[in-house]
């Protein structure tokens, strides 16, 4: 088992999961603090990186495509502070970081997770019913509907329509967009009864969004109707124009597998290197003896 702690949050690798759970520190996002705990199994994983800085350094969990709806709906907009699949880590201990990188990336090229888009979403999204107001309306979802509710900020030509009612039947997409500089952003769902091209301001199936704080909750809306949509691998097969199946290619002798003695030297490296990060002070004792068992297990 591997684990890091920082102000910033806590990220816990079992082998087979990863548990991120935001920090309580007043920097820590509000976006990050509304989803709470986010349980990341292995398989959704696409890579790991640790980058240091003078006085900080930053974990990235890099997702494969298709596996999370937030980053589905938001389409890797998310601010850096913002998104959840990162975490400060304080300069005193990089060398921790470093060992939670090694641990992932050596169960990830173990278990052979492919690089290819998930046909699936592996997290399930936020969980409803949900409410968020911001911009120039509140936004609800039920599991089953959309409800959108505008206050005195909005625009006379899309207030005058009153409550937004949308079905999750009727809706065929969903986008948020972060304001940036003088550009506002939106919460916008594609109906597929009334599609609609005027700017958010207008768009009565829009919310638009001014860069205030609350403003990343949106994601949260959207990534909860995305969780309910058909997943984008399901309509892109749907989509896709069909071909003539190819004739059988004749069976192939399947490729040898790695020998033993390869993963064997490998986790005695490690176990080396583990030695040596304890007796440098990088790991306690007790992270020295639990990374060191998790290796035995795998001899």
């Amino acid at each position: 088992m591997a684990e890091i702690i920082q102000r910033d949050g806590t990220w816990t690798f079992d082998g087979e999961t990863l548990r991120l759970v935001p920090g309580r520190d007043k920097g820590v996002s509000l976006l990050r603090r509304e989803l709470g705990e986010l349980v990341v199994p292995l398989g959704a994983l696409a890579g790991i990186s640790f980058e240091q800085g003078k006085k900080s350094g930053r974990l990235r969990l890099r997702l494969r495509e298709g596996a999370d709806p937030l980053l589905q709906a938001t389409g890797g907009k998310l601010a850096e502070g913002t998104d959840p699949y990162q975490l400060t880590v304080e300069s005193d201990r990089y060398g921790v970081a470093e060992y939670f990188v090694d641990e992932v990336r050596n169960a990830h090229l173990l278990e052979r997770i492919p690089a290819t888009p998930c046909t699936s979403y592996a997290l399930p999204g936020p969980p409803v019913p949900l409410s968020v107001s911001a911009g120039d309306g509140t936004a609800s979802f039920d599991g089953e509907q959309v409800r959108l509710e505008w206050n005195w900020k909005t625009e006379d030509a899309k207030a005058s329509s009153g409550t937004r009612l949308i079905a999750l039947a009727d809706i065929t997409a969903v986008e948020w967009q972060p304001a940036l500089g003088l550009e506002n952003g939106c919460l916008r769902f594609v109906v597929r009864s009334s599609p609609t091209k005027a700017p958010p301001k207008y768009d009565p199936n829009s919310v638009e969004l001014w860069g205030f704080k609350k403003d990343p909750l949106m994601a949260l809306v959207a990534a909860a109707v995305q969780a309910r949509l058909p997943h984008p691998a399901a309509q892109s097969a749907q989509s896709a124009p069909k071909e003539l199946t190819p004739p059988a290619a004749p069976p192939q002798a399947a490729p040898a597998a790695p020998a033993a003695e390869d993963d064997h030297d490998a986790l005695l490296r490690r176990l080396r290197e583990l030695g040596e990060l304890h007796r440098s002070g990088v790991l306690t004792d007790e992270e020295f003896t639990a990374a060191k068992q998790s290796v035995l297990k795998r001899m």
